[in-house]
């Protein structure tokens, strides 16, 4: 059930894009127009790590390769050293390769840009999946992680306890137009402002209609 349904997205999102000051990694990236396999490929190097290693791991592996035939015939381990400190680089790694090759096989070298077929790659998960397809194919798609999820419930927009349940309910009461760009922006207020403990409500454009849903202590 929607607890809060604004009528002003236009002013929320104008909001949000005033106050953003350096994208993530992802958009970043999408923005110099890499490819969307590079793209693809940087998403699953950006799981679990910071922004600025993200950019360097995948920036570095793009310098020595960047279609999925030259990836496919380098060697994990050398993938490996390439994408290091990245979390759990290890098994990044190994999807990488896999998913280079697979392509190379299967698809001509080419990233589809059906969701089935991206979800159907190794290690490719909804997040992935829908971050890929709206920055990369400019495919409507809402991406939810952690930053979104907590902040569309904070907010009182919806009430979910999945993540699957907010994009799902995100998807009828956000407007498409908003689609692709909500990831990006929720992350950046997320990671500065809306903070998972103790969010800085003080500094907040919305203090004065956020509903601080399930938040117990602010500064």
């Amino acid at each position: 059930m929607f607890r809060n349904n604004p009528q002003n997205w236009g002013e929320i999102f104008q909001t949000l894009r005033d106050f953003q000051k350096a994208p993530p990694s992802i958009t970043l990236l999408a923005s110099h127009k890499y490819s969307t396999y590079q793209l693809l490929i940087a998403t699953l190097i950006s799981l679990r790590t910071k922004d600025n290693v993200t950019l360097a791991a995948a920036q570095r592996l793009f310098a020595i390769a960047n279609t999925p035939s030259e990836i496919c015939n380098l060697s994990h381990k050398k993938i490996e050293k390439i994408i290091f400190p990245s979390g759990f680089y290890k098994r990044k790694a190994k999807t990488i390769q896999q998913i280079s090759c697979i392509l190379v096989h299967q698809y001509n070298g080419i990233l589809p840009s059906k969701e089935a077929l991206l979800l159907n790659l190794p290690g490719v998960g909804r997040k992935t999946a829908t971050l890929v397809l709206g920055l990369g194919f400019h495919i409507p798609a809402i991406c939810v992680d952690t930053h979104v999820h907590r902040i569309a419930n904070r907010m009182g927009w919806i009430k979910t306890k999945k993540v699957e349940d907010t994009e799902l309910e995100l998807r009828t009461l956000v407007p498409k137009q908003y689609w692709i760009e909500i990831n990006s922006l929720l992350v950046s207020f997320g990671q500065q402002i809306c903070r998972p403990i103790s969010p800085l409500c003080s500094h907040c454009m919305f203090q004065t209609t956020c509903p601080k849903k399930n938040v117990k202590q602010y500064r």
